[in-house]
């Protein structure tokens, strides 16, 4: 099978996590050789990161994010570009905060949910992106 991609621009608000859950539930309907394993893993990861650019990158004027997903044979990418001002943040390996935290985990489940988690500020934007092998689906 050939890569499958598909794109949305997300505006919040009004739009939230609910357009990329739609955007993934599309992308799987297109693609139904991926396994339950991978759906979930993924879309987990790629929801959370939504979120945070949601809830981290909107200083009070709303915030525009341009998501695009490809799944091929092997592998499962997003790219989040958003045009905030940069975060103040330091992207390393991190472990899941104790049970008391009040934040905290989101960069910490995609991290464990994927194989790459990458940030990097390109012209003005702020450009994240994740990558999840695939795994072979368990026979039935």
């Amino acid at each position: 099978m050939t890569e499958t991609t598909r794109s949305l621009t997300l505006q919040s608000p009004p739009d939230d996590v609910d357009a990329v859950h739609e955007l993934v539930a599309d992308l799987w309907d297109a693609r139904p050789d991926v396994g339950d394993l991978d759906r979930m893993a993924f879309e987990t990861a790629l929801v959370e990161l939504a979120s945070n650019v949601i809830e981290h990158a909107d200083h009070g004027q709303g915030v525009s994010c341009v998501v695009s997903v490809t799944v091929d044979d092997g592998v499962m990418s997003a790219r989040l570009r958003d045009g905030s001002e940069p975060g103040d943040f330091r992207l390393a390996p991190r472990e899941m905060p104790g049970v008391d935290a009040e934040s905290g985990r989101g960069l910490a489940m995609v991290q464990m949910l994927c194989d790459e988690l990458t940030y990097e500020r390109v012209g003005g934007e702020n450009v994240w992106s994740v990558r999840r092998t695939r795994i072979e689906p368990e026979a039935s």
